[in-house]
């Protein structure tokens, strides 16, 4: 099975070291010093209990280079991903299976799906349907993740948590092709179930992110400092109370009260969101996918989100000052969270 990862940050970067470590033919797609540092000596990866190892990928910059793969794993930012959609498409052969890993809602939820809103485009996540053009949905295998890991430098990534990875078809049937990457992800050491409903998990990890991150970015604060913060705690219940309801007039309902699920953050500690981490870094914020997009599906349905279109708003005025390059963040490391 050849596999191509497009994106080497810190997800990206994990799932091809260790795919590669595995034994698999992987290229990676990255660019500038990060291209340049694993062409010249392979992509290291520090594990999460500390062994450093490197893995021999092919590197390349750009796709006409490397074409024919049987599985292309997307590891960019979700608002990176129109941009090299058709990138992909070009490296595809007919029957290569597409795993995007993007936080939020992704830009196949409403497709392959007989639901509510079947076959409509979420604006926030899909500007003019650019992304469902390049890359139609029969390809796509659904993957949500639950993992963590930092990218310290070029050619370089650190896996600080997690080895989740659910996987699913977008019609919930059970294919050769699920069944033959979830083996792949599993034989790499990732927790990878092959799922019928992929789009609950969605849900599950977007009911935290699309309150939690906004929050952390705004205020630099870590998840336990939101979750033991009395005023912090009620924002997090309003914003995740406007999820369920967006949620629940799409047919999904969550497996543990919103109390449960604030608990379950706070018990991670002292890490910061990849939203936070992005503010620090100077990096363009993921807002649309995860807030934007729910706010734009409550106008859909007829469920106003007050909370969730505040942390919106303000997110993306952060995001307009963050790239202006007019904004200055000392950064204390303090570890990272999936998304």
């Amino acid at each position: 099975m050849r596999i191509a990862v497009v994106g080497v940050g810190a997800i990206g970067g994990i799932v091809a070291a260790r795919l590669a470590l595995a034994g698999k033919d992987v290229t990676v797609f990255a660019r500038g010093e990060n291209h340049a540092a694993i062409a010249r000596g392979g992509l290291a990866i520090t594990q999460m209990d500390g062994r450093r190892e490197v893995a021999r990928v092919h590197a390349s910059e750009r796709f006409e280079d490397a074409k024919g793969f049987d599985v292309v794993i997307v590891a960019v930012k979700s608002h990176q991903l129109p941009a090299v959609g058709s990138g992909v498409a070009a490296i595809c052969n007919d029957d290569t299976a597409v795993v995007p890993m993007q936080n939020g809602l992704p830009f196949w939820y409403f497709h392959e799906h007989g639901g509510a809103l079947a076959g409509s485009t979420v604006e926030s996540v899909d500007p003019g349907g650019k992304c469902l053009g390049a890359i139609p949905a029969r390809r796509v295998l659904g993957v949500v993740t639950f993992m963590a890991g930092e990218r310290p430098g070029p050619g370089e990534v650190k896996h600080t948590g997690g080895e989740g990875l659910r996987l699913g078809e977008l019609d919930g049937r059970s294919t050769q092709r699920l069944e033959s990457v979830a083996t792949e992800l599993r034989n790499a050491g990732f927790k990878c179930p092959a799922l019928e409903d992929i789009r609950n998990e969605v849900w599950l990890k977007l009911w935290g992110n699309a309150v939690f991150n906004p929050i952390s970015a705004l205020t630099h604060s870590t998840l336990a400092d939101i979750c033991n913060d009395p005023d912090a705690r009620k924002l997090v219940t309003q914003g995740m109370m406007e999820i369920s309801a967006v949620a629940a007039k799409l047919g999904v309902t969550f497996p543990m009260t919103i109390e449960n699920r604030i608990d379950v953050a706070g018990r991670i500690g002292h890490h910061k969101t990849s939203m936070l981490q992005d503010v620090e870094a100077g990096n363009a914020l993921e807002i649309d996918a995860l807030t934007g997009a729910v706010v734009e599906l409550g106008a859909k349905v007829g469920v106003p989100t007050p909370a969730l279109e505040a942390l919106y708003r303000a997110v993306k005025l952060l995001d307009r000052t963050v790239r202006s390059g007019n904004l200055s963040v000392r950064a204390e490391r303090r570890g990272g969270l999936p998304g």
